[in-house]
């Protein structure tokens, strides 16, 4: 299109960026901002080759936006921001404009663009700040078209001046005059205005006469500031006419100046006359002078007299001095070789100039302050440049008792000193170096000053040993400024800032001082433009102070913050400013924190590039960052101790000494707490960024990580050690990284590309775990916020009040930063969302970081934890602490999974279970399962009956959403956690609650939803533990076969009957899943019963699927008869089928045995449908590979011999595989009933030797002392304890009950009493006596037991020996210990 129609194609873009402008967009965000920069460098562009289309199309923009009529602050604001945004437009476009430009082009120019530009410029309003940019604006398009259409724009003020001669003086209107001001002026052009005012002045009005002088002088200084190498060849090789013309005009203005008042306005104008005559200024510096040079001679004594107060008239003294001021400004312009005596004429007056200007008992004031400062930052500005070496008057400005003006005059001064060097001759700043200290201290001052003014206290210091902290008691002014001195010290302030921004060596520089006190005032200076960052009341001064801080970290400065020891002065000042910013971006406490994390982006940048350049020399400062010990399972920093980390703080307490500083805290390095702790609030601030609805802070801090891994990469390089032990998770932040190039995406997709990175981070750090528990923090804020949002009216105004708060604070920070929220703003609501999502993606490597600090000392019996993957234990250990932030994260996301707030309920209903379902860490999936199925058993009374209440329900539905999300998302590493706890009980409770729902829509669709958990349960069967598999699948086929035909006959709407129609398929897929390998398991009965029962139960099933085969059939036909709904309805009847014969070949081939003998009569049937789908069935099974052996009638013995045979097998050195496996495996609350079956099995094999032999020698391996062994909850002393208990039953009875009848029942013993206690004697009974009788009974039974030692069970006997044999090997383990200690 730009090819073949260039003109249809510009205006295309033009009309896009005016349909982006904020008065038709509205007000700009991030995204909206950058399509308009996008747009505006278009139009620039293409003006270079279509300039008349632009310009045109720019002008009619620029004319529509300023006929439009607003309404309110808003509409003005961006009415503002799209005129600057036009103007700025225009004004590139101008200064790019194509030299061939035809007359046609100037002429439109003139016509349509100009007028609107002399708008701007002519209805400017004093104070109106919106206006003074605009004007600025405007004057600078004004300049770009003045550079190539001069013509243009004079011939318009030479025009107006031709009207202002013959123009009565009441009507005189001079505002195109003040053109002059603004437009572009070389020597050519300056001849031309000088001799076009020379031609006219005379005939002008008086008023015209005023403008034509004040604009006179200002186009000079565009002249001069624009084409300095011009001015400066004027007195190199004179131009005669150029002279000729000034002195005219000089001889006009003269004779104008009749009065003392005109004196005062035109004197500013003759002195700049009277420099364009190089030749004259020789002439009248000597003693004799021609009559015709007389007046300017006169000229020059008046101001001399004037500046020297003799005049009389304070005008005429003001006025002298601004015309001195000009003087001397316009000598700097001038080489001393080429004209030596007009510096002579400055040198007369300077002196008397600096006394006027720079007097503290009397400063100089014309009633304009603005005007007044402009003239002596002119006058200091010139002195400095005609003599460096004479800086008295910086120190009057410098003195702390002298007015703020003149601090700001000085400030303001050095920064024009530092940023305009234009010619080779003027000065530069180093010699101004040596007043660095007293311009620190200025800073200090102001710095505390500003801070008080503003209500706000100075932060914490982030270091103790500063100077800093002691100046501030010492100031003058203890009570806080007013409004006025405030606004003054913020000028001041920022001016200061700019000033270290263009120059950061002026206030760094430190002559003739130590190391330590070099480190300190650089720490000093760096702290208080840390401090000013988050000043939400001083955006202006925060952002310079940002930029400053950038100046600051460049190499070349970085150097200079203590040349003693750069490396440990950059880690310790650099930290410090770090962990404070971090600190307070974490917080939510600044205002743009967007910009500000970008700002960090590049002190990153810039940090690492200086660790790159001193590589070699951080060689020994060998500590660089903590390392972390991620050889094993968990993640753990080794390089700092408990109590270093105790006595960590922000700051480390710097000594002074000789030569070198050093820290108290560390080797003055990247090891000292500080650098740690700057290490994990930058990590902790960029976690947190990722769940900022705003997309542009996400991608900046994904960006960040890059850095953060280029920095390890540096050091690892260094230490030469792996840069994992720096950055554990250095993996998944580079992949953060790449993922910040995603400008295009949208905000959903990159939240998800987020937690799909978050989930895979593997290593718990300080920082991510930090950043897990204030996101948990903020989020609960959040949640109450929501769940408390006013649900009915208004009462007092308090919720009008709180929400405009809310508004006010969502300009400066998330919504978890304030303290209320609105719901109107989908930001609000988002960020939250975000929130959950963090949350729910990294909570799992924050338990692991719990349960790796909680299992540290647990060894269960049978191994460590890391022995026993998959093991229940290591569930309930995780699940008994319920307290972790990560269970309460839980333990709230369950409630809000059934949340009926009436404004958002539904939002949070929906996110919640697609978060918990999609994004949740797989870590967390067998706290998740236990905690649904606890919540769930709660659904059910004491005795087992359905409490349905529409809450439950809604739980119940959701639970089953997020499960079959959860099990459909193969998530990486899901496998490993889904087997950790199990389903079983949790599945079988939905099923028993959605059974008694009925067969409303809801409930049918409900069933629906269960019906495909189910099959989607069974595809993830593998990665599922289950405890009871068989006997939970024969359960769950159970309560899903009821569903089938259940509804599907009574219904009489069409649309249910199609829900139901999805039920029977969804039932009958899930119960295809449910059958494959399932032997069916009857409730009751064994032997020959079981096989009754079981050829019962078969019959049931298999009738079912022929009833709904027939149902199928039958419906077809009536179908094809009546029409309707055929196609849809066929292929759901063809569907069902389908599944219906999997399911009879599934029963049948896993029950072959007590199944064929039903079945194989269907193939004899007289139906032919019906033999055709037995046929089919058969076909199936034999596909299937079905073992018909197991139709023998010992089928079931052979398999038991086999599973016994398994069990018990051992290996050549004697141990047990499968029986240990089985120990490590099984949760502690089944041990009694593993204890059982392994001494059963074991015994019946004549292996229980080896059973107790293993079993004990584990449990001695695994013991901490002799005093703990077999008197722990173990599986050997659940072992030992069903040992004796069903082995020594019958020898205890054997043994002991002919004592213990005779006891009873002889009457030998009848009247012994063995009462031995004697505060419980009967008064007939003797205490010897009873002893006596004691002892016999006693004798009796020991010598018993001794005789029976031949009748004590083998079994008893290896338990003993076995003990024996444990106990043996503790014994000589702990006297070679003994020996060798």
């Amino acid at each position: 299109m730009a090819a073949h129609k260039p003109v249809e194609w510009v205006q295309a873009v033009v009309n896009r960026f005016d349909e982006q402008l904020p008065i038709k967009a509205g007000q700009q965000n991030t995204h909206t901002k950058v399509s308009t920069e996008h747009n505006k460098e278009c139009l620039i562009n293409i003006s270079k080759y279509k300039f008349s289309l632009v310009i045109s199309g720019l002008t009619n923009i620029l004319k529509n936006v300023n006929n439009m009529r607003i309404f309110g602050e808003t509409a003005e604001k961006n009415l503002y921001l799209s005129q600057l945004i036009i103007l700025d437009t225009l004004e590139k476009c101008l200064a790019g404009q194509p030299k061939d430009t035809m007359r046609l082009d100037e002429t439109m120019l003139v016509k349509q663009l100009l007028p609107e530009i002399c708008h701007f410029i002519h209805t400017y309003r004093e104070g109106n700040q919106h206006a003074a940019e605009l004007r600025n604006s405007a004057s600078g398009v004004l300049f770009s078209l003045s550079c190539n259409n001069f013509n243009a724009v004079f011939s318009r003020i030479s025009t107006r001046l031709q009207e202002l001669t013959v123009c009565s003086e009441d009507n005189a209107d001079v505002h195109d005059i003040e053109l002059l001001q603004y437009i572009s002026v070389d020597c050519s052009k300056l001849k031309r205005l000088l001799q076009e005012t020379v031609f006219k002045f005379k005939a002008l009005k008086k008023v015209a006469q005023l403008a034509v002088i004040n604009s006179l002088e200002k186009a000079f200084w565009n002249w001069v500031e624009n084409y300095p190498d011009e001015f400066t060849k004027l007195y190199q090789t004179p131009q005669t006419d150029m002279a000729d013309c000034a002195e005219k005009l000089f001889d006009l203005v003269d004779g104008f100046a009749e009065s003392t008042k005109r004196k005062a306005a035109v004197w500013p104008l003759q002195i700049i006359l009277l420099v364009l005559c190089p030749e004259i200024i020789q002439d009248i510096a000597k003693d004799v002078v021609e009559e015709t040079k007389m007046n300017k001679k006169l000229f020059l004594d008046n101001l001399r007299k004037a500046l020297a107060g003799h005049s009389g008239s304070r005008q005429l003294t003001e006025s002298a001095a601004i015309a001195c001021v000009k003087l001397c400004k316009a000598s700097t312009y001038i080489n001393w070789e080429d004209n030596s005596v007009i510096f002579l004429l400055v040198q007369s007056m300077v002196v008397d100039l600096k006394n006027l200007l720079f007097n503290p008992s009397k400063p100089f004031s014309r009633g304009n302050q603005n005007a007044d400062v402009d003239l002596m930052i002119d006058c200091l500005v010139s002195c400095f440049r005609i003599n460096p070496h004479n800086n008295q008057h910086f120190k009057i400005c410098l003195a702390q008792n002298s007015p703020s003006t003149f601090h700001y005059v000085l400030v303001n001064s050095l920064h024009r000193i530092i940023t305009n060097s234009a010619l080779d001759w003027w000065p530069k700043i180093d010699a101004v170096y040596c007043h660095s200290m007293e311009l620190r201290s200025m800073f200090s001052e102001t710095l505390h000053k500003a801070i008080q003014g503003c209500g706000a206290h100075p932060a914490i210091r982030m270091t103790p040993s500063l100077t800093f902290k002691e100046k501030m008691t010492s100031l003058k002014f203890k009570e806080k400024p007013t409004d006025m001195e405030t606004r003054s010290y913020k000028f001041l302030l920022l001016s200061l800032v700019k000033l270290i921004h263009a120059d950061p060596k002026l206030l760094l520089c430190n002559p003739r001082k130590q190391g330590p006190e070099t480190q300190g005032s650089t720490a000093e200076l760096i702290t208080g433009l840390v401090q000013l960052v988050p000043q939400s009341s001083m955006p202006d001064i925060a952002q310079e102070a940002m930029e400053a801080l950038l100046v600051l970290h460049q190499l070349d400065s970085i150097d200079l913050w203590n040349p003693d020891a750069p490396i440990e002065t950059f880690w310790e000042i650099s930290s410090q400013m770090l962990f404070y910013i971090c600190k307070k971006l974490t917080s939510h406490q600044m205002l743009s924190s967007t910009e500000i994390l970008k700002w960090l982006r590049e002190i990153l940048i810039c940090r690492n590039k200086f660790l790159l350049k001193n590589k070699q020399s951080d060689r020994s400062s060998c500590h660089f960052l903590f390392l972390y010990d991620v050889s094993g399972g968990g993640t753990s920093q080794i390089s700092l101790d408990h109590e270093e980390m105790i006595r960590c703080t922000p700051g480390a307490t710097l000594r002074k000494g000789k030569g070198n500083s050093s820290i108290e805290s560390a080797a003055g390095c990247s090891g000292t707490p500080i650098c740690r702790q700057a290490q994990t609030k930058l990590e902790v601030a960029l976690y947190m960024f990722l769940w900022s609805p705003d997309i542009e802070a996400v991608l900046v801090a994904m960006s960040c990580f890059r850095h953060l891994c280029e920095e390890a990469d540096i050091r690892c390089g260094v230490d030469e050690v792996s840069v994992h032990n720096f950055l554990p998770n250095y993996n998944t932040f580079m992949e953060f990284a790449s993922v910040s190039n995603m400008m295009s995406t949208g905000r959903a997709a990159l939240q998800k590309r987020v937690m799909a990175l978050l989930r895979r981070i593997e290593h718990p750090t300080a920082g991510n775990t930090e950043a897990w528990e204030d996101t948990h923090a903020k989020w609960e804020q959040a949640t109450k916020l929501i769940l408390n949002y006013p649900k009915t009216k208004m009462e007092d105004g308090q919720v009008t009040e709180s929400l405009h708060k809310t508004i006010v604070k969502r300009r400066m920070s998330h919504v978890s930063g304030g303290g209320s929220i609105d719901l109107s703003d989908t930001d609000s609501l988002q960020e939250w969302i975000n929130m959950t999502g963090f949350l729910c993606a990294l909570g799992g490597v924050c338990l692991q970081h719990r349960s790796n600090a909680g299992l540290a000392t647990y060894s269960p019996p049978m191994g460590p934890v890391n022995e026993r993957k998959g093991s229940m234990i290591s569930m309930v250990s995780t699940e008994g602490n319920a307290e972790t932030p990560v269970s309460k994260f839980i333990d709230r996301l369950l409630t809000l999974m059934v949340c009926n707030h009436e404004k958002v309920g539904l939002q949070i209903r929906t996110n919640i279970k697609d978060l918990v379902g999609l994004e949740l860490s797989p870590a967390l999936y067998p706290m998740l399962f236990n905690k649904l199925k606890n919540t769930i058993s709660k659904f059910f009374d004491s005795q087992g009956q359905v409490l349905l209440t529409e809450t439950n329900t809604q739980f119940v539905e959701q639970t089953i959403a997020i499960m079959k999300n959860l099990l459909d998302n193969h998530t990486e590493g899901s496998s490993e956690h889904l087997g950790q706890a199990s389903i079983e009980t949790m599945m079988l409770n939905l099923v028993r609650y959605v059974r008694v729902l009925g067969n409303l829509v809801h409930a049918i669709q409900i069933k629906t939803k269960l019906c495909q958990l189910v099959e989607v349960m069974m595809e993830r069967r593998d990665d599922l533990s289950f405890c009871q598999e068989m006997k939970f699948r024969n359960k769950m086929v159970e309560y899903l076969t009821d569903w089938v035909m259940g509804t599907s006959n009574q219904a009489t709407d069409e649309d249910v009957k199609c829900l139901t129609r999805d039920l029977d398929q969804a039932s009958m897929e899930a119960v295809v899943s449910l059958l494959a390998g399932l032997p069916l398991q009857p409730e009751e009965g064994d032997g020959v019963e079981l096989m009754e029962a079981k050829s019962q139960l078969f019959l049931k099933y298999f009738t079912l699927f022929m009833n709904l085969l027939n149902d199928c059939s039958e419906v077809e036909d009536e179908s094809a008869q009546t029409g309707g709904r055929k196609r849809g309805m066929s292929r759901r009847l063809a569907s069902l089928r389908h599944c219906t014969v999997l399911a009879m070949s599934n029963l049948l081939n896993a029950n072959v045995d007590s199944g064929l003998m039903h079945s194989i009569g269907l193939g004899y049937h007289k139906d032919l449908q019906t033999r055709a789908t037995f046929m089919e069935v058969l076909t199936k099974i034999l596909q299937q590979g079905t073992e018909f052996d197991t139709l023998a009638e010992t089928v079931l013995a052979d398999r038991f011999e086999r599973l016994v045979e398994l069990v018990t097998m051992m290996g050549d050195q004697g141990e047990l595989p499968i029986a240990m496996a089985l120990a490590n495996v099984v949760p502690c609350s089944q041990w009694d009933e593993l204890a059982r079956v392994l001494v059963t099995l074991f015994d019946s094999r004549h292996l229980l030797y080896q059973l107790l032999w293993n079993m004990f020698s584990k449990e001695v391996e695994l013991a901490d002392s002799m005093q703990t062994l077999f008197r722990g909850n173990s599986l050997a002393s659940k072992i030992m304890t069903f040992c004796f208990k069903v082995y020594g039953a019958t020898y205890l009875q054997k043994l002991l009950e002919p004592l213990l009848r005779t006891v009873i029942t002889s009457s030998e013993w009848q009247h012994v009493s063995f009462e031995v206690d004697p505060t419980r004697l009967e008064p007939t009974e003797s205490l010897e006596e009873n002893q006596r009788s004691l002892l016999q009974m006693t004798e009796k039974f020991f010598h018993a037991i001794i005789n029976s030692s031949s009748e004590f069970p083998p079994q008893l006997r290896s338990v003993c020996h076995c003990l024996y044999q444990g106990f043996l090997v503790v014994l000589i383990s702990l006297l070679q210990l003994t020996r060798r200690t």
